[in-house]
């Protein structure tokens, strides 16, 4: 079923149970389809196994030895000179 925005939002608790009882609910804006209003059991398994932003970033390429020594070998002094 399709609503309007304005009509989704002054009657949001009835788009839920719709959502709930009747599955996705579309929301239009202008008479454009922007978004759904999906009950969880149907949202829950779309993210199922999917990494994590936190899984992406800690998840990175690994470090070659080669460049771990080069990491390792650099000074610890500044690049620039900073005037204290």
């Amino acid at each position: 079923m399709e609503r309007q925005l304005q009509d989704a939002k002054n009657q949001f608790s009835k788009v839920v149970q719709k959502a709930r009882h009747e599955g996705p609910q579309a929301i239009t804006v202008r008479g454009e389809r922007t978004a759904v209003v999906l009950p969880a059991r149907d949202y829950d398994p779309l993210g199922a196994g999917r990494p994590t932003l936190v899984d992406d970033l800690l998840g990175g390429p690994a470090w070659d030895d080669a460049f771990a020594e080069a990491v390792d070998a650099r000074t610890n002094t500044s690049s620039r000179d900073v005037a204290f």
